[in-house]
């Protein structure tokens, strides 16, 4: 080992011992497991380098965070020009970063969307829309689905919808029943002049990539204009150009109330969400605009999102998703075909992809194998028999054959590990 590599392997021992003294052991524990127990350095495009040289492919994007790559100069740059100047906003003032934002969003989201409200996570986000569904229509009811993850603050755990995670902090926010997702009879079945809101994600991501029939989101947006009720649509993991469409729920062409933006947002360099909506929902806020309020607004993290926008729309990054996309998908079906002990199901919308295994050990073999060629991929939270990819909407066609021939490396690993011929 050279003297570069011993120095990174002190520091690398050094790091690992302030996260299990003073992070988390059981995370240092689990990345450990999974020989992800190496400091990141630098990121650029789909490349992360560690301390020690090692390069990753990224093929999961921090689950829909990385949608113009890591480190694109155009939103460092927009970044750095407010970091010298002005940081964070007063709130007192007026923010032309902010206002730039909104004028932006309210250009790409779908007719009626036409107020921002910025915060700093998709949970935020989702807890905003919640709010000001019940304050909108004076209604307590939020109808939900099985197999929905909108986040882990309390009323998006509310709202989300697998017990793992739920039944420690019980009891939870009240109000909240759930149905099955892509059910649209389901929710005709509770839905009422009681209810505040239906939320529902256009893809459900964290339960595996999980597609509602065509039209289901129509559906929805026409019980709730029947009833009086919101449509609430989470697109923190959607949005963005991630399915192949800007918003997911631009799929079915359905504007919803209100929606929930997160991940991709602040370019993957900062820290950003919102929440947006129409006047109907926006009213109480406008009665009274303290009514929700959060502390710090960040220039940086404005420009941040106005870059993004702009990198989208002139790099053709939505158009790029869906024939990228279509292609991995296509070649993973390949794949499945040679592989039908291994693989059960191949899902996806443009660059947002997942595989079901034949049995659960399967994607545990898969997801090592594919971190020892170097590529990250992940499981999802609510269903850990599925492996989900969402590279960042700049992967080559290079980077992608990379991925399809490293997955054909993978599933023959995995039949070999379980004792297939």
């Amino acid at each position: 080992m050279d003297e570069i590599g011993i120095e990174a392997a002190r520091e690398t021992e050094r790091v690992s011992d302030l996260y299990r003294r003073y992070v988390n052991p059981g995370r240092f524990r689990l990345a450990s497991l999974m020989s992800l127990d190496k400091i990141e350095a630098e990121a650029k495009g789909c490349i992360i380098k560690t301390e020690d040289g090692t390069e990753y492919l990224d093929c999961l994007g921090s689950f829909g965070v990385f949608n113009v790559g890591h480190s694109h100069p155009k939103v460092v740059e927009a970044v750095q020009r407010h970091l010298g100047k002005m940081p964070l906003s007063t709130r007192f003032l007026l923010s032309k970063p902010l206002a730039e934002l909104a004028e932006r969003l309210a250009s790409i989201t779908p007719s009626g969307i036409s107020y921002v409200f910025p915060v700093h996570s998709g949970a935020a986000a989702v807890e905003g829309t919640l709010k000001l569904a019940r304050a909108s229509t004076g209604r307590q009811e939020i109808i939900s689905t099985h197999g929905a993850f909108h986040g882990k603050t309390l009323g998006a755990l509310s709202a989300s919808g697998r017990d793992h995670f739920k039944r420690p902090f019980e009891p939870l926010v009240p109000g909240f029943v759930h149905v099955p997702y892509g059910d649209t009879e389901a929710v005709r079945q509770v839905i009422s002049e009681k209810t505040a809101a239906v939320i529902v994600e256009p893809i459900q991501g964290e339960a595996g990539v999980v597609i509602p029939p065509e039209g289901y989101l129509r559906e929805l947006r026409a019980l709730c204009d029947h009833w009086g009720a919101l449509l609430i649509i989470d697109e923190v993991q959607t949005g963005l150009g991630r399915t192949g469409e800007m918003f997911g729920c631009d799929h079915d062409g359905v504007a919803p109330d209100l929606m929930a933006l997160a991940k991709a947002l602040g370019g993957g360099v900062m820290s950003l969400a919102a929440f947006v909506g129409n006047e109907r929902a926006w009213a109480p806020l406008i009665e009274d605009p303290y009514l929700h309020s959060t502390t710090i607004e960040s220039h940086a993290a404005f420009a941040a999102g106005c870059a993004t926008i702009d990198v989208i729309q002139e790099e053709g990054l939505v158009e790029r998703s869906r024939e990228l996309g279509a292609r991995l998908k296509a070649e993973i079906e390949q794949l499945a075909q040679t592989y039908p002990d291994v693989v059960g199901a191949v899902r996806g919308q443009g660059l947002m992809i997942a595989m079901d295994f034949v049995e659960a050990g399967h994607g545990g073999v898969v997801l090592a194998d594919m971190i020892d060629q170097r590529i990250l991929v992940g499981f999802s939270f609510n269903n850990p028999q599925t492996v989900r990819l969402e590279p960042p909407l700049v992967i080559s066609e290079a980077q992608i054959e990379r991925v399809v021939q490293a997955l054909d490396h993978a599933f023959a690993q995995a039949r070999s590990v379980m004792g297939y011929s």
